[in-house]
């Protein structure tokens, strides 16, 4: 069977035969590139735990508090908190041991900004439970930012000094937000240990989809495409911040966007095999099928992670640059070195396969069969579950998970510091106080109900800085009140500038959910738009692939909401509800899901037309385009989901909540919508999905993709005789 013109055109086949006529200029070039990443990759010192916000008034502020006193600031207090004896604070006994441990607290951190009862009698009672029997000191080290944890120097230098403290016979506990955040451990799963943990798991899948040493190839793949992004990472970190967060990313998302390219064009190298092509001819007409599917999808990932480089927040912008690089390269990979080993190795890749490999899933074929036959049935279904998991989402709350959601994966000795000053009523406002930034003549007064502190030592280069919390966590409801008030005060008192964590989070939200961050998803959709259309040839399609990417969002986003924010669920993490979904997440969410989901999308439509232009009708080309299309998806995202279970499998909460995002957007969407819902609005529509006026043809240059017949959406006649799977879906 020759190749077609069609299959020998194109840019992309010209390419795959350049490959494999330069096939040692290509192995060659590659091996270089992954040794060269891997070799970058241990450059970690370059990428940044920053999470700067130039520009932004409460960022501004604390750099103006770091810069006067080198500490404090973004960075909320440790606090020491101890449990007094009979006779509270005015007893000689606690007077003589709260000096000890003052003493004791700045000798173990040289530098160090602290505040206390003893420190600041002007405020004493500030520092005191109402019952008398519970008092805490704040101390702000000099961070350390060569860490993800500022004070992972100064936190055992200080539970060292303070192991055999004693106040009023019970031990001090140390705490902080800090702390709780860190969950309890020092360093996290490393990033080579996740991507191992997800490759072992994608091997598993591989193996059941391929039954023989195929399953290795997607991995081969993954393994040169993920190390070679570091190249460009490390170069980047020459031009740009990058954060350290680009490598858990990049090494995951890497895995499975690699793994998802690969099995495309092996699966129709397979196909094209058992249709009785040569082995040279596979490759060649894989190329210019699957391989023209991976460009289009490659690139549109690329586009939505550009969302991300849009904003004006470092970090974010260093993740979508990473993002950005990780699908192109995978494409790269896949249309050069996957083409020389299939062509190289051939048959033999098939070892130990003893029947022909199958080209359709029974199980999908029977599934869109199914949809296909009661499709406003599946359509209603989908929608009406889908709309049950969007309805969390309007009670969605951005902010710093809640301290007692974090406390349960902290170490024991700061859960104890926080039951300790949430029991005494002191609450867990004080974990992430409000700092106040003052002229060296002006005093300032909180509103009611919240505690402030100015203490003399805290004064230097004409400014002095006061502190300013309420009982409720910042990350509540009552909490935020309580910054609006302080900052209704600040703009009374002249030259008064509000600063600390929760005052940076206001600006952060500011930042990334303003105005601009619907002007960059009009920019995306519109791209999106523009090249979905010249793939597919359609309007409808691509108009349709977005709603339901935006339809897949709002259900991840609310289960976000459901499981962490009001805590349905989240016990599996062994955590309570959060009440808040951290600041970045949801956008990290949107970047990733949203191109990762239109991959799916991409390779299930690009068959579905290929079949509807071999001239099948709309139904049968539903039917016969998921049945190629199926297995390959469902597989996909099950590697996808095992790499951000791994992902999640780091102690902080903030990371745990990105992980279940991705996991459960790529779960609902390779199931619910790809599976069900968009098949069943393909064959509603009929032939109007391929409808194209004229203007659009000449705008986009692109033709029909077959003579437009009058729309019809008439169940399926044809019998759909081809070669399907009788032992795996």
């Amino acid at each position: 069977m020759n190749l077609s013109e069609t299959e020998r055109s194109g840019w992309v086949a010209a390419l795959t035969r350049w490959s494999i006529a330069h096939r040692w200029t290509v192995i060659v070039t590659w091996l270089v590139l992954a040794l060269a990443g891997a070799a970058a990759a241990q450059s970690g010192n370059r990428l940044s735990f920053a999470f700067d916000l130039p520009g932004q008034p409460a960022y501004e502020t604390n750099q103006r508090i770091l810069g006067s006193f080198g500490s404090g600031g973004s960075n909320p207090p440790l606090l020491v908190v101890a449990r007094l004896p009979d006779g509270g604070l005015s007893s000689p006994q606690a007077q003589g041991e709260l000096q000890v441990l003052d003493e004791r607290v700045r000798r173990a951190v040289p530098g160090a900004r602290i505040a206390s009862a003893l420190g600041d009698p002007a405020s004493a009672a500030s520092y005191v439970s109402k019952d008398g029997r519970t008092t805490f000191a704040m101390v702000y080290p000099v961070p350390d930012f060569t860490s993800a944890d500022p004070y992972t120097k100064a936190l055992p230098a200080l539970e060292d000094a303070l192991s055999a403290t004693r106040v009023g016979g019970e031990p001090v506990r140390i705490t902080g937000a800090s702390v709780l955040a860190a969950g309890g451990s020092s360093s996290s799963t490393s990033v080579l240990v996740e991507t191992i943990l997800a490759g072992v798991a994608a091997l598993v899948v591989l193996a059941i989809v391929f039954g023989s040493l195929l399953a290795l190839l997607p991995l081969l793949i993954a393994a040169i495409a993920i190390p070679t992004t570091f190249v460009g990472i490390y170069a980047l970190t020459y031009a740009t911040t990058m954060s350290t967060l680009v490598q858990n990313i990049v090494a995951l998302v890497g895995l499975g966007v690699a793994i998802d390219y690969a099995l495309l064009v092996v699966t129709r190298w397979r196909e094209e095999r058992a249709a009785g092509r040569t082995n040279r001819d596979a490759v060649l007409a894989s190329a210019s099928t699957a391989g023209n599917s991976v460009v289009f999808s490659g690139i549109t990932v690329t586009v939505s992670l550009a969302a991300l480089t849009l904003t004006s927040v470092p970090f974010l912008r260093s993740i979508g640059l990473a993002g950005m690089l990780i699908p192109l390269i995978s494409v790269a990979v896949c249309i050069t070195l996957l083409p020389v080993i299939l062509d190289a190795a051939g048959s033999r890749l098939e070892w130990p396969r003893k029947r022909p490999p199958a080209t359709v899933s029974r199980m999908w074929t029977t599934i869109a069969a199914w949809v296909v036959r009661h499709r406003i049935a599946a359509a209603v279904g989908a929608l009406a579950l889908v709309a049950a998991l969007i309805i969390p989402v309007f009670s969605l709350q951005l902010g710093q998970p809640q301290a007692a959601a974090q406390a349960t994966t902290a170490s024991a000795q700061a859960r104890a510091g926080l039951q300790a000053l949430t029991d005494s009523g002191i609450g867990a406002g004080v974990l992430r106080p409000t700092e106040i930034v003052l002229p060296a003549d002006r005093s300032f007064t909180a509103p009611h109900g919240i505690t402030l502190v100015q203490p003399a030592a805290w004064n230097r280069d004409d400014i002095h800085v006061a502190a300013a919390w309420s009982s409720a966590d910042a990350s509540t409801d009552a909490g935020e009140a309580a910054l609006s008030q302080l900052q209704a005060a600040a703009d009374v008192t002249p030259g008064a500038q509000i600063g600390g964590s929760p005052a940076q989070d206001r600006d952060f939200i500011d930042a990334l959910y303003g105005s601009n961050l619907w002007i960059i998803i009009a920019v995306i959709t519109v791209v999106t738009l523009l090249l979905l259309s010249r793939a597919l040839h359609s309007i409808w399609l691509p108009v349709k692939a977005l709603l339901l990417n935006a339809i897949s969002l709002a259900a991840a986003f609310g289960v976000l909401t459901l499981v962490w924010q009001k805590g349905h669920g989240s016990e599996l993490f062994s955590s309570p509800a959060t009440g808040a979904i951290t600041l970045w997440v949801p956008l990290a969410v949107f970047a990733l899901l949203f191109g990762l989901s239109m991959d799916y999308e991409v390779f299930i439509l690009t068959r579905i037309n290929e079949e509807y232009a071999a001239g099948h009708t709309t139904d049968t080309a539903v039917i016969r385009g998921i049945g190629h299309t199926g297995r390959l998806v469902s597989s996909g995202a099950l590697i996808l989901v095992f790499a951000f279970v791994a992902l999640g499998g780091v102690p902080q909460t903030d990371v745990k909540i990105l992980s279940t995002g991705l996991a459960a957007g790529i779960i609902l969407d390779a199931t619910i919508i790809r599976g069900v819902l968009a098949p069943a609005l393909v064959s509603l529509f009929g032939n109007l999905n391929w409808w194209l006026p004229s203007p659009a043809q000449r705008l986009l240059r692109i033709t029909p993709i077959r003579p437009q017949n009058p729309p019809s959406s008439s169940p399926p006649q044809e019998q759909t005789a081809y070669k399907t799977d009788s032992t795996s879906p």
